[in-house]
């Protein structure tokens, strides 16, 4: 007799993938006050959130409100910033991607206009302001991709504290186990193809394949919705040839 493999047991819930949401300190947004006017804060203390290996830190602003922060490398305890239109291009400010010169690293960047921050949020990472075209701004993502964005959306100025993150080694199972157990997801994950073939649709076998094809339709009952599901194309692309 099999077990109920990894989706089946996600839809039945458990602690095991349940979000830890004791552990969460807030949404780390801009405030919607500094969309149409200049308001100045005070960075108060920084915070560590478990699962967020981006260090936070709490602001008050002039109006009293406060907020969750992300920090960019070189904010300090008791750093003066502006949030909105007309705040200067310094580290540390947030400001409209219009008002941002062509060139500069930025993150927590909105993709829409008000949205409170979707892009270039991890520890260490940067999209880069390329240029300005009207009410529009062509941003380099930290995958290398171009995209355009409204020049009303607000971004940080400067890098994403906590870099280098990924350079320390973890050197020991142990520290793996307590990187991932803060996350609402089972950890180790065993691959299918190293199941037995009642424990898993790609199990079975003398190799390590599935041993048929892994595209399933997207009305697959839980037991059979593993692999590819309702995959328009798989395989490598093929070459177009050059005129």
């Amino acid at each position: 007799m099999g077990k109920r493999i990894l989706v089946q047991r996600k839809g039945r819930g458990g602690i095991q993938f349940r979000s830890r949401a004791h552990l969460k300190i807030g949404p780390a947004r801009y405030p919607q006050v500094g969309l149409k006017e200049k308001v100045k804060g005070r960075v108060v203390e920084f915070l560590h959130e478990p699962a967020r290996w981006t260090p936070l830190a709490r602001v008050v602003l002039e109006t009293g409100e406060e907020i969750t922060y992300i920090p960019p490398e070189g904010a300090y305890v008791g750093q003066e910033i502006e949030i909105g239109p007309g705040a200067e291009p310094v580290t540390g400010n947030v400001l409209p991607l219009a008002d941002i010169p062509d060139g500069t690293l930025v993150c927590n960047v909105e993709i829409r206009p008000g949205d409170g921050g979707k892009i270039a949020r991890r520890s260490g990472t940067y999209a880069l302001v390329f240029s300005h075209d009207g009410d529009r701004v062509i941003l380099r993502l930290p995958s290398g991709k171009d995209k355009v964005v409204s020049a009303k959306a607000r971004a940080t100025i400067g890098v994403v504290a906590g870099g280098g993150r990924t350079e320390k080694p973890l050197l020991k199972a142990g520290n793996a186990y307590y990187r991932e157990r803060v996350h609402p997801k089972r950890w180790p994950k065993v691959r299918g193809v190293a199941m037995n073939a009642a424990s898993h649709p790609h199990g079975g076998g003398s190799h390590k394949r599935p041993g048929k094809p892994t595209t399933v339709p997207r009305t697959a009952p839980p037991g059979q919705k593993v692999g590819h599901i309702a995959a328009r194309k798989t395989g490598r692309a093929k070459k177009r040839a050059k005129l």
